[in-house]
Protein backbone atom coordinates (compact mmCIF):
# COMPACT_ATOMS: atom_id res chain seq x y z
CA UNK A 1 0.00 0.00 0.00
CA UNK A 2 1.25 3.47 -0.85
CA UNK A 3 2.08 5.80 2.04
CA UNK A 4 -0.48 8.27 0.71
CA UNK A 5 -3.15 5.61 1.07
CA UNK A 6 -2.36 4.77 4.70
CA UNK A 7 -3.52 8.07 6.20
CA UNK A 8 -6.38 10.06 4.71
CA UNK A 9 -8.46 12.90 6.16
CA UNK A 10 -11.91 11.79 7.33
CA UNK A 11 -14.87 12.67 5.14
CA UNK A 12 -18.64 12.90 5.50
CA UNK A 13 -20.31 9.62 4.54
CA UNK A 14 -23.24 11.56 3.02
CA UNK A 15 -21.67 14.30 0.90
CA UNK A 16 -18.03 13.24 0.66
CA UNK A 17 -16.60 16.52 1.95
CA UNK A 18 -13.69 16.50 4.37
CA UNK A 19 -14.90 17.10 7.91
CA UNK A 20 -13.21 19.09 10.63
CA UNK A 21 -11.77 17.73 13.84
CA UNK A 22 -14.51 16.95 16.37
CA UNK A 23 -14.68 19.47 19.21
CA UNK A 24 -15.92 19.46 22.77
CA UNK A 25 -19.66 20.32 22.79
CA UNK A 26 -20.56 23.85 23.79
CA UNK A 27 -22.93 22.47 26.42
CA UNK A 28 -21.19 20.10 28.77
CA UNK A 29 -23.08 16.88 29.37
CA UNK A 30 -22.50 13.63 31.20
CA UNK A 31 -21.42 12.01 27.96
CA UNK A 32 -18.29 13.67 26.67
CA UNK A 33 -18.06 12.62 23.03
CA UNK A 34 -16.55 15.23 20.76
CA UNK A 35 -18.91 16.43 18.04
CA UNK A 36 -18.80 18.13 14.65
CA UNK A 37 -21.03 19.38 11.85
CA UNK A 38 -20.57 18.94 8.10
CA UNK A 39 -21.51 21.68 5.63
CA UNK A 40 -24.21 19.39 4.21
CA UNK A 41 -26.05 19.43 7.55
CA UNK A 42 -24.94 16.05 8.88
CA UNK A 43 -23.56 15.88 12.42
CA UNK A 44 -21.06 13.42 13.82
CA UNK A 45 -19.59 12.21 17.08
CA UNK A 46 -16.22 10.65 17.73
CA UNK A 47 -15.78 7.45 19.73
CA UNK A 48 -11.97 7.08 19.97
CA UNK A 49 -12.17 3.56 21.43
CA UNK A 50 -14.82 2.05 19.18
CA UNK A 51 -16.40 0.38 22.20
CA UNK A 52 -19.13 2.94 22.89
CA UNK A 53 -20.95 3.03 19.56
CA UNK A 54 -24.38 2.86 21.16
CA UNK A 55 -23.72 5.92 23.29
CA UNK A 56 -22.11 7.72 20.35
CA UNK A 57 -25.18 7.02 18.22
CA UNK A 58 -27.49 8.53 20.83
CA UNK A 59 -25.18 11.50 21.32
CA UNK A 60 -25.11 12.23 17.57
CA UNK A 61 -28.89 12.01 17.27
CA UNK A 62 -29.50 14.26 20.27
CA UNK A 63 -26.89 16.71 18.98
CA UNK A 64 -28.66 16.75 15.58
CA UNK A 65 -31.88 17.62 17.43
CA UNK A 66 -30.19 20.53 19.20
CA UNK A 67 -30.10 18.62 22.50
CA UNK A 68 -33.86 18.08 22.41
CA UNK A 69 -34.07 14.61 23.95
CA UNK A 70 -37.85 14.41 23.58
CA UNK A 71 -37.61 15.05 19.84
CA UNK A 72 -34.70 12.62 19.46
CA UNK A 73 -36.59 9.75 21.06
CA UNK A 74 -39.60 10.35 18.81
CA UNK A 75 -37.58 9.91 15.61
CA UNK A 76 -37.47 6.62 13.75
CA UNK A 77 -34.31 5.41 11.97
CA UNK A 78 -34.45 5.56 8.15
CA UNK A 79 -37.92 7.10 8.22
CA UNK A 80 -36.74 10.26 10.00
CA UNK A 81 -32.96 10.17 9.71
CA UNK A 82 -30.02 8.43 8.05
CA UNK A 83 -26.92 7.13 9.78
CA UNK A 84 -23.43 6.21 8.69
CA UNK A 85 -20.05 5.48 10.22
CA UNK A 86 -16.40 5.78 9.35
CA UNK A 87 -14.10 3.30 11.05
CA UNK A 88 -10.36 3.26 11.77
CA UNK A 89 -10.51 6.92 12.79
CA UNK A 90 -7.63 8.22 14.93
CA UNK A 91 -8.78 11.17 17.02
CA UNK A 92 -5.19 12.16 17.90
CA UNK A 93 -4.11 12.77 14.30
CA UNK A 94 -7.59 13.37 12.83
CA UNK A 95 -6.90 10.81 10.14
CA UNK A 96 -8.47 7.60 8.88
CA UNK A 97 -5.77 4.93 9.16
CA UNK A 98 -6.48 2.39 6.43
CA UNK A 99 -4.19 -0.24 7.98
CA UNK A 100 -5.83 0.02 11.40
CA UNK A 101 -2.41 0.38 13.00
CA UNK A 102 -0.30 3.47 13.54
CA UNK A 103 3.15 3.32 15.15
CA UNK A 104 2.20 0.18 17.01
CA UNK A 105 -1.17 1.55 18.15
CA UNK A 106 -4.33 -0.30 17.11
CA UNK A 107 -6.79 2.23 15.69
CA UNK A 108 -10.39 1.42 16.61
CA UNK A 109 -11.95 4.88 16.59
CA UNK A 110 -15.27 5.52 14.85
CA UNK A 111 -16.95 8.66 13.54
CA UNK A 112 -20.70 8.19 13.72
CA UNK A 113 -22.84 10.36 11.39
CA UNK A 114 -26.51 11.34 11.56
CA UNK A 115 -28.41 13.22 8.86
CA UNK A 116 -31.99 14.35 9.55
CA UNK A 117 -34.64 14.12 6.83
CA UNK A 118 -36.41 17.24 5.60
CA UNK A 119 -39.58 16.90 7.66
CA UNK A 120 -37.66 16.37 10.89
CA UNK A 121 -35.36 19.30 10.18
CA UNK A 122 -38.38 21.54 9.79
CA UNK A 123 -39.72 20.36 13.15
CA UNK A 124 -36.35 21.12 14.68
CA UNK A 125 -36.32 24.62 13.14
CA UNK A 126 -39.78 25.36 14.48
CA UNK A 127 -38.72 24.17 17.94
CA UNK A 128 -35.70 26.46 17.81
CA UNK A 129 -37.90 29.39 16.76
CA UNK A 130 -40.15 28.80 19.74
CA UNK A 131 -37.13 28.87 22.02
CA UNK A 132 -35.97 32.13 20.45
CA UNK A 133 -32.85 30.56 18.96
CA UNK A 134 -31.24 31.58 15.68
CA UNK A 135 -30.30 29.36 12.81
CA UNK A 136 -31.93 28.35 9.56
CA UNK A 137 -33.11 25.01 8.35
CA UNK A 138 -30.81 23.36 5.79
CA UNK A 139 -33.81 22.32 3.71
CA UNK A 140 -35.09 24.26 0.74
CA UNK A 141 -38.46 24.34 -0.95
CA UNK A 142 -38.83 22.74 -4.34
CA UNK A 143 -37.28 19.36 -3.59
CA UNK A 144 -39.07 16.43 -1.98
CA UNK A 145 -36.86 13.47 -1.06
CA UNK A 146 -38.07 10.04 -2.13
CA UNK A 147 -39.69 7.81 0.50
CA UNK A 148 -37.42 5.45 2.38
CA UNK A 149 -37.02 2.16 0.53
CA UNK A 150 -38.80 -0.78 2.18
CA UNK A 151 -36.52 -3.07 4.14
CA UNK A 152 -35.56 -6.18 2.17
CA UNK A 153 -36.16 -9.61 3.69
CA UNK A 154 -32.74 -10.75 4.93
CA UNK A 155 -33.74 -14.38 4.32
CA UNK A 156 -34.51 -13.87 0.65
CA UNK A 157 -32.34 -15.29 -2.08
CA UNK A 158 -30.27 -12.38 -3.30
CA UNK A 159 -29.87 -11.65 -6.99
CA UNK A 160 -26.41 -11.60 -8.51
CA UNK A 161 -25.90 -8.86 -11.07
CA UNK A 162 -24.50 -9.49 -14.54
CA UNK A 163 -23.41 -7.02 -17.18
CA UNK A 164 -26.07 -8.15 -19.62
CA UNK A 165 -28.84 -8.02 -17.03
CA UNK A 166 -27.98 -4.46 -16.00
CA UNK A 167 -27.82 -3.34 -19.62
CA UNK A 168 -31.27 -4.83 -20.26
CA UNK A 169 -32.75 -3.12 -17.17
CA UNK A 170 -31.38 0.23 -18.34
CA UNK A 171 -32.62 -0.04 -21.92
CA UNK A 172 -36.07 -1.17 -20.71
CA UNK A 173 -36.13 1.72 -18.18
CA UNK A 174 -36.94 -0.72 -15.38
CA UNK A 175 -35.99 1.41 -12.38
CA UNK A 176 -37.70 -0.87 -9.85
CA UNK A 177 -35.81 -3.88 -11.13
CA UNK A 178 -32.55 -1.95 -11.12
CA UNK A 179 -33.07 -0.81 -7.52
CA UNK A 180 -33.92 -4.33 -6.37
CA UNK A 181 -30.76 -5.82 -7.77
CA UNK A 182 -28.72 -2.82 -6.59
CA UNK A 183 -29.68 -3.55 -2.98
CA UNK A 184 -28.69 -7.20 -3.51
CA UNK A 185 -25.43 -6.65 -5.37
CA UNK A 186 -23.49 -3.38 -5.24
CA UNK A 187 -21.49 -4.49 -8.29
CA UNK A 188 -24.48 -3.10 -10.16
CA UNK A 189 -22.90 0.35 -9.81
CA UNK A 190 -19.74 -0.91 -11.53
CA UNK A 191 -21.74 -2.45 -14.37
CA UNK A 192 -23.65 0.82 -14.80
CA UNK A 193 -20.36 2.68 -14.96
CA UNK A 194 -19.29 0.55 -17.92
CA UNK A 195 -22.36 1.68 -19.86
CA UNK A 196 -21.17 5.30 -19.60
CA UNK A 197 -18.67 4.51 -22.34
CA UNK A 198 -21.23 3.17 -24.81
CA UNK A 199 -20.66 4.70 -28.29
CA UNK A 200 -24.38 5.58 -28.46
CA UNK A 201 -25.12 8.97 -26.90
CA UNK A 202 -28.71 7.88 -26.27
CA UNK A 203 -27.52 4.93 -24.16
CA UNK A 204 -25.09 7.10 -22.20
CA UNK A 205 -27.72 9.69 -21.34
CA UNK A 206 -30.28 7.03 -20.46
CA UNK A 207 -27.73 5.32 -18.21
CA UNK A 208 -26.99 8.63 -16.49
CA UNK A 209 -30.69 9.16 -15.79
CA UNK A 210 -31.28 5.60 -14.58
CA UNK A 211 -28.21 5.74 -12.34
CA UNK A 212 -29.41 8.99 -10.76
CA UNK A 213 -32.87 7.56 -10.09
CA UNK A 214 -31.55 4.30 -8.66
CA UNK A 215 -28.99 6.05 -6.46
CA UNK A 216 -31.65 8.40 -5.10
CA UNK A 217 -33.51 5.37 -3.74
CA UNK A 218 -30.36 3.58 -2.60
CA UNK A 219 -29.37 6.70 -0.64
CA UNK A 220 -32.48 6.41 1.53
CA UNK A 221 -30.74 3.50 3.27
CA UNK A 222 -27.12 3.37 2.10
CA UNK A 223 -25.93 6.91 1.22
CA UNK A 224 -22.30 5.97 1.78
CA UNK A 225 -22.23 3.75 -1.31
CA UNK A 226 -23.61 6.58 -3.45
CA UNK A 227 -21.00 8.95 -2.04
CA UNK A 228 -18.30 6.42 -2.97
CA UNK A 229 -19.69 6.28 -6.52
CA UNK A 230 -19.50 10.07 -6.83
CA UNK A 231 -15.89 10.00 -5.67
CA UNK A 232 -15.05 7.37 -8.30
CA UNK A 233 -16.76 9.38 -11.03
CA UNK A 234 -14.87 12.55 -10.13
CA UNK A 235 -11.60 10.62 -10.04
CA UNK A 236 -12.35 9.19 -13.48
CA UNK A 237 -13.09 12.69 -14.79
CA UNK A 238 -9.74 13.88 -13.47
CA UNK A 239 -7.88 11.14 -15.37
CA UNK A 240 -6.47 12.91 -18.42
CA UNK A 241 -5.82 9.57 -20.12
CA UNK A 242 -9.48 8.50 -19.99
CA UNK A 243 -12.59 9.68 -21.80
CA UNK A 244 -15.24 11.60 -19.85
CA UNK A 245 -18.17 10.11 -21.77
CA UNK A 246 -21.20 9.80 -19.53
CA UNK A 247 -19.40 10.76 -16.33
CA UNK A 248 -20.32 14.43 -15.86
CA UNK A 249 -23.97 13.93 -16.77
CA UNK A 250 -24.17 10.98 -14.37
CA UNK A 251 -22.70 13.06 -11.56
CA UNK A 252 -25.35 15.69 -12.26
CA UNK A 253 -28.13 13.10 -12.26
CA UNK A 254 -27.00 11.58 -8.97
CA UNK A 255 -26.72 14.96 -7.23
CA UNK A 256 -30.07 16.09 -8.67
CA UNK A 257 -31.67 12.90 -7.36
CA UNK A 258 -30.70 13.70 -3.75
CA UNK A 259 -29.44 17.30 -3.56
CA UNK A 260 -30.34 17.34 0.13
CA UNK A 261 -27.57 14.77 0.75
CA UNK A 262 -25.07 15.23 -2.07
CA UNK A 263 -25.57 18.91 -2.92
CA UNK A 264 -22.12 19.77 -1.58
CA UNK A 265 -20.62 18.02 -4.62
CA UNK A 266 -22.14 20.67 -6.90
CA UNK A 267 -19.26 23.12 -6.65
CA UNK A 268 -16.84 20.45 -7.87
CA UNK A 269 -18.59 20.44 -11.25
CA UNK A 270 -17.60 24.02 -12.08
CA UNK A 271 -14.03 23.23 -13.30
CA UNK A 272 -15.49 21.07 -16.09
CA UNK A 273 -17.07 24.12 -17.72
CA UNK A 274 -13.56 25.19 -18.69
CA UNK A 275 -13.13 22.25 -21.05
CA UNK A 276 -14.94 22.21 -24.37
CA UNK A 277 -15.41 18.43 -24.24
CA UNK A 278 -17.46 18.60 -21.01
CA UNK A 279 -18.92 22.13 -21.07
CA UNK A 280 -22.39 21.32 -22.41
CA UNK A 281 -22.75 18.29 -20.14
CA UNK A 282 -21.71 20.33 -17.08
CA UNK A 283 -24.21 23.10 -17.77
CA UNK A 284 -26.88 20.43 -18.28
CA UNK A 285 -25.92 18.87 -14.93
CA UNK A 286 -26.14 22.23 -13.14
CA UNK A 287 -29.56 22.82 -14.70
CA UNK A 288 -30.77 19.43 -13.44
CA UNK A 289 -29.61 20.24 -9.91
CA UNK A 290 -31.20 23.68 -10.12
CA UNK A 291 -34.60 22.13 -10.89
CA UNK A 292 -34.95 21.10 -7.25
CA UNK A 293 -32.36 23.21 -5.48
CA UNK A 294 -31.57 26.49 -7.28
CA UNK A 295 -29.97 27.74 -4.07
CA UNK A 296 -27.12 25.25 -4.57
CA UNK A 297 -26.21 26.94 -7.85
CA UNK A 298 -26.44 30.41 -6.38
CA UNK A 299 -24.18 29.36 -3.52
CA UNK A 300 -21.26 28.78 -5.92
CA UNK A 301 -19.39 31.30 -8.14
CA UNK A 302 -21.63 30.85 -11.18
CA UNK A 303 -21.66 34.36 -12.72
CA UNK A 304 -18.95 33.56 -15.27
CA UNK A 305 -21.32 30.98 -16.76
CA UNK A 306 -23.52 33.79 -18.11
CA UNK A 307 -20.92 34.38 -20.83
CA UNK A 308 -22.05 31.12 -22.46
CA UNK A 309 -25.33 32.78 -23.45
CA UNK A 310 -23.28 34.42 -26.22
CA UNK A 311 -21.75 31.14 -27.41
CA UNK A 312 -22.04 30.17 -31.10
CA UNK A 313 -22.88 26.62 -29.93
CA UNK A 314 -26.71 26.34 -29.77
CA UNK A 315 -26.73 23.32 -27.42
CA UNK A 316 -24.61 25.24 -24.93
CA UNK A 317 -26.86 28.30 -25.14
CA UNK A 318 -29.95 26.11 -24.80
CA UNK A 319 -28.74 24.43 -21.64
CA UNK A 320 -27.68 27.79 -20.22
CA UNK A 321 -31.21 29.07 -20.79
CA UNK A 322 -32.61 26.07 -18.92
CA UNK A 323 -30.25 26.88 -16.06
CA UNK A 324 -31.10 30.59 -16.10
CA UNK A 325 -34.81 29.90 -15.92
CA UNK A 326 -34.46 27.55 -12.99
CA UNK A 327 -32.28 29.88 -10.92
CA UNK A 328 -34.47 32.88 -11.89
CA UNK A 329 -31.52 34.75 -13.42
CA UNK A 330 -32.93 38.28 -13.47
CA UNK A 331 -29.35 39.45 -13.96
CA UNK A 332 -29.52 38.38 -17.63
CA UNK A 333 -33.16 39.17 -18.30
CA UNK A 334 -32.43 41.48 -21.25
CA UNK A 335 -30.12 38.95 -22.90
CA UNK A 336 -32.69 36.17 -22.47
CA UNK A 337 -35.36 38.36 -24.06
CA UNK A 338 -33.05 39.02 -27.01
CA UNK A 339 -32.74 35.28 -27.63
CA UNK A 340 -36.50 34.83 -27.87
CA UNK A 341 -36.44 34.91 -31.69
CA UNK A 342 -33.38 32.65 -32.11
CA UNK A 343 -34.41 29.75 -34.38
CA UNK A 344 -31.28 27.62 -33.97
CA UNK A 345 -32.07 23.99 -33.17
CA UNK A 346 -31.19 22.54 -29.77
CA UNK A 347 -31.14 18.95 -28.52
CA UNK A 348 -30.94 18.14 -24.82
CA UNK A 349 -31.91 15.14 -22.72
CA UNK A 350 -34.77 15.02 -20.24
CA UNK A 351 -35.45 11.89 -18.15
CA UNK A 352 -33.01 10.05 -20.38
CA UNK A 353 -34.80 10.93 -23.63
CA UNK A 354 -33.70 13.40 -26.33
CA UNK A 355 -35.76 16.58 -26.65
CA UNK A 356 -35.48 18.72 -29.78
CA UNK A 357 -36.43 22.38 -29.65
CA UNK A 358 -34.99 25.81 -30.47
CA UNK A 359 -32.97 28.41 -28.61
CA UNK A 360 -35.90 30.80 -28.89
CA UNK A 361 -38.36 28.36 -27.33
CA UNK A 362 -36.04 27.77 -24.38
CA UNK A 363 -35.49 31.52 -24.01
CA UNK A 364 -39.23 32.14 -23.82
CA UNK A 365 -39.60 29.33 -21.29
CA UNK A 366 -36.81 30.80 -19.13
CA UNK A 367 -38.36 34.25 -19.44
CA UNK A 368 -41.71 32.90 -18.23
CA UNK A 369 -40.04 31.29 -15.20
CA UNK A 370 -38.25 34.50 -14.28
CA UNK A 371 -41.27 36.74 -14.74
CA UNK A 372 -43.46 34.34 -12.80
CA UNK A 373 -41.07 34.65 -9.88
CA UNK A 374 -41.24 38.44 -10.18
CA UNK A 375 -45.03 38.39 -10.32
CA UNK A 376 -45.07 40.01 -13.77
CA UNK A 377 -47.34 39.01 -16.65
CA UNK A 378 -45.73 36.55 -19.07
Amino acid sequence: MKNADIKVPPWCVFCGQKVGRPQEPAKRKLTEFKVGTCQCGAVYTSDPTGFNIGSAMIEALVYACNDDWDLAWELLPEEDYLTGRQERYDENTHQVIETGNLDGRIIRGVLYFVRLHKEVAEIKARAEAKQGQTGSSPDKAGFTPPPVEPARDPKRKKNRATKQQIAELVTSRDIDGLVDILFDDLRTLRFLQRLFYDPSADIRWLTAYMTGQACARLATRQPGHVSDLLHRLFEACADSAATNWGLVETIGSVIAGRPDIFGAFTRHLLPYTRHESTRVETIWALAEIAAGRPDLIRSIPFYNLFDYLDSPEPNLVGNMLRLCGRIKAVEKLSRIKALGDDSREVCFYDHGLPVKTTVGALAREALAQIEQEQGEPT
